[in-house]
């Protein structure tokens, strides 16, 4: 990729545990900052902060020269690429630097070229070993969901819940990827979708509660999407919202083949989520593991009829997620899960049961 682009040298930057090609490429899940630099012909070089984290990073990125950051690991590589980089061949550069170093980065060697889009296309299909560790992420993360659906019952906290859920796979070596909460009465619903940091609300009886679980394994993690009622049967609004999202579910996957397009996708989805008179708020389908990667396929896109150019092969995993709501954006369900295109069609990575359920008496 490099040669294609006219480059012999790399910056490949993370921060704050964003940035999935470090980890990739390395072994180091980024934690503060993370810095690698790639010289064609030598041993990578990984500037980790902080300096406390250095001898972790040794012991799991194996294959690099792993050194502080100091104050500042991307300022100790430029450092180095000032000393390598040859005049007039640009520094590829992939992760999220900040704006305030593109000077610098300009009168290194021949200035940067970004292959972050570059970079994302190496990711669309997983080898063998990537889709055995999204299987153990996606293990993990059908644990998690079990234990929140014996945990939820009137009076316990959307807190409580989380503690469930990561109780779950911290102890079998995960970590937590997301957990997404959300609950709210059926009678009088006011969400539509799961909320990113839980309240300390308690649950009651007649609640509906939806949630987004990621559990990872070495940072690969699965993504699998449920509805539950609280001890209370659903109601009629509730039963129809997760019969659309299923069929929804059911329509596109009978398409998502090798071959198949982000537009065959969009209008198997569109079809049966529009002539119920719902909609959706979170995104159709998107790409997964190793990052939230193509096609990404949005309510935009379902309300318009369009798609991105793309089509679907052999290797990729894509969460496929109709999670419908009304319109009036009061009321919504959660359904979906993390599938592998096969050469045949596709696979589920989970065995958490589909449906609505009831949970908590």
């Amino acid at each position: 990729m490099l040669r294609d682009r006219g480059a012999d040298h790399a910056l490949v930057y993370g921060f704050d545990r964003s940035g999935s090609a470090v980890p990739w490429l390395t072994g180091w899940p980024v934690t503060r900052e993370a810095a690698l630099v790639i010289c064609a012909g030598e041993q990578d070089v990984l500037y980790v902060c902080y300096d406390n984290h250095v001898p972790n990073a040794r012991r799991l990125a194996t294959e690099a020269d792993v050194r502080p950051g100091h104050r500042s690991a991307i300022e100790a590589a430029l450092d180095l690429l000032e000393h390598r980089a040859s005049p007039g061949r640009p520094i590829a550069v992939i992760g999220p630097v900040a704006a305030r170093w593109y000077p610098r980065l300009s009168a290194v060697g021949g200035g940067p070229v970004f292959l972050d889009a570059d970079y994302t296309s190496l990711r669309l299909v997983k080898s063998d070993e990537e889709v055995r560790w999204l299987r153990e992420g996606a293990r993990m993360s059908d644990d998690a969901i079990t234990a929140l659906a014996a945990t939820a019952r009137p009076g316990v906290s959307e807190a409580q819940c989380a503690a469930a859920i990561e109780a779950a796979y911290l102890g079998a070596g995960g970590l937590t990827h997301i957990h997404y909460l959300g609950t709210t009465p059926m009678a009088e619903p006011s969400l539509c979708v799961p909320a990113q940091w839980p309240s300390a609300r308690p649950l009651h009886a007649g609640d509906v509660l939806t949630c987004e679980i990621s559990a990872s394994y070495h940072g690969y993690p699965g993504q699998v999407l449920r509805t539950f009622t609280i001890a209370a049967d659903p109601s009629p609004l509730y039963a129809d919202l997760h019969a659309v999202a299923q069929s929804a579910f059911e329509a596109i996957t009978s398409r998502l083949r090798p071959g198949a397009s982000a537009a065959d996708l969009v209008r198997a989805g569109a079809e049966v989520i529009g002539e119920a008179s719902f909609t959706i708020y979170d995104d159709l389908v998107h790409g997964y593991g190793g990052g939230y990667l193509p096609p990404v396929l949005t309510r935009a896109h379902v309300e318009a009829g369009s798609a991105p150019d793309f089509s679907f092969v052999a290797g990729m995993t894509v969460v496929v997620q109709p999670n419908v709501i009304t319109r009036d954006e009061r009321a919504g369900v959660q359904t979906g899960e993390l599938v592998l295109v096969t050469e045949t069609g596709w696979e589920s990575l989970h065995s958490f049961r589909r449906g609505l359920s009831r949970v908590g008496g």
